[in-house]
């Protein structure tokens, strides 16, 4: 599965650890929902952190990432503001 920490670049995490980063997408998501800074930034410290265990694709490299995690100085402000922010391509 390939994952991008936006600003540092793409990683090629193995399937085995699909059911992990999951949870930490999930408890990450529930944080930013409920305005949790504390539990925001340990989940997104744990899920870069196992990100980055893996191996970093080259920047000659580019292929599509399945997911995107923000980057390690990222506030919960940030982060909801991305989520919420209208797509420039719809209308």
């Amino acid at each position: 599965m390939i994952v991008r920490i936006l600003g540092e670049g793409q990683y090629d995490v193995d399937e085995s650890h699909l059911s992990a980063l999951e949870d930490l997408d999930a408890k990450l998501n529930s944080a930013i929902e409920n305005g949790d800074d504390g539990a925001f930034r340990t989940y997104l410290d744990q899920l870069i952190s196992l990100v980055r265990e893996h191996g970093a694709i080259g920047p000659e490299r580019f292929v599509p990432s399945e997911l995107t995690v923000p980057h390690e100085g990222s506030s919960l402000h940030e982060v909801r503001e991305l989520l919420t922010s209208e797509d420039p391509g719809e209308s």
